[in-house]
């Protein structure tokens, strides 16, 4: 049985799409290359969209089948596994629904009964087919050590986990939420990764080793945000309602932050390693410290592309010297006044 997908577009150089802050030159050439996020504007010579495909019109799941062939043929004792888990299954969502159910089994929760539930759901939600290639085609982008898309579907767990959390997002949604909750519950003892079935993520993400990371009830996560270990989306307190941060498109945010409350991470900011972050982040600001503070702007529009951690490092050590110096300046001042 062949797989109806998702809609593929070819895009070109001249493609726009619109942001809060007017047209914007979409760089999906460069990031995704394959897959549109859904709201483009195409350009008369780039127009190309096809809605019900064989899998042979899918770029990602053939360049996936080719690299599962390269490699059965270099490891023949992977070639087993590399049969069952890519090569026996008619498109990515199926490839998908094994991997997940085989890795997320136990003794009272049977692969078989998981791979039923993930292919119901990822077979009949157009959403998650997009996202689950804007998710591979980011892992491949942005992660230098993930070689081939091939390898973030079969060995990363940052993508496991974010496919897995996808399903039960979808079933929390539908009302089966009991079964979200245990969908949830086994990914975090699998993974490590513990989002909650109802946070609302985006398009395009890249959970970086995924290890650590925590995003709370009501959190939503914009579309192009990447997000590394040991972060926390999460509330203050015993409060209720909506009580968890917003990340907006394509910020970054770095290994350990911590962001609390119902607060505002704005569109392309960057949050440093190890911040504590407590209040607001206007777009396009760089934060750093416990608690953060404003410690520059990103040029970049979307920082999670380049992934440049270290881009304000420069200048907090500017920001640094020049206050102990200036207050070495202030202490010398008042000596010789004295």
């Amino acid at each position: 049985m062949s797989c109806s997908c998702v809609v593929i577009q070819e895009i070109g150089e001249e493609d726009e799409v619109k942001s809060r802050s007017g047209p914007l030159k979409w760089r999906s050439e460069r990031v995704f290359p394959i897959y549109a996020m859904g709201n483009l504007k195409l350009s008369a010579s780039s127009k190309k969209v096809i809605s019900d495909f064989e899998a042979s019109a899918d770029p990602i799941w053939d360049s996936i089948r080719a690299e599962a062939k390269s490699e059965a043929e270099k490891e023949p004792i992977l070639s087993s596994f590399l049969y069952a888990s890519v090569l026996a299954h008619d498109c990515l969502e199926r490839a998908l629904g094994f991997v997940l159910a085989n890795r997320l089994q136990n003794p009272t929760l049977l692969a078989a009964q998981l791979m039923d539930i993930f292919d119901k759901v990822m077979m009949n939600d157009r959403g998650i087919q997009r996202s689950i290639r804007l998710d591979v085609q980011a892992f491949k982008d942005r992660d230098p050590a993930c070689g081939s898309y091939s390898w973030a579907l079969l060995y990363l767990k940052g993508y496991h986990s974010l496919q897995s959390y996808r399903v039960a997002h979808a079933l929390w949604n539908q009302g089966r939420k009991v079964l979200a909750l245990a969908l949830q519950s086994r990914i975090s003892e699998v993974f490590a990764v513990d989002i909650h079935p109802a946070a609302k993520i985006g398009e395009g993400i890249l959970l970086d080793h995924g290890t650590g990371l925590v995003i709370g009830e009501t959190a939503v996560v914009g579309n192009r945000v990447s997000l590394m270990q040991g972060i926390t989306l999460g509330g203050t307190g015993k409060e209720t309602g909506d009580r968890h941060p917003k990340i907006g498109h394509g910020a970054l945010i770095g290994a350990g932050a911590t962001i609390l409350g119902n607060l505002s991470v704005g569109e392309g900011a960057m949050v440093a390693a190890g911040s504590l972050v407590l209040k607001d982040i206007p777009p396009h600001s760089m934060v750093a410290g416990n608690p953060a503070k404003i410690v520059g702007r990103v040029e970049e529009e979307d920082p999670s592309l380049s992934m440049k951690h270290d881009a304000a490092k420069d200048l907090f050590e500017h920001t640094i010297f020049g206050s102990a110096q200036g207050k070495v300046n202030g202490a010398l001042h008042c000596e010789h006044k004295c």
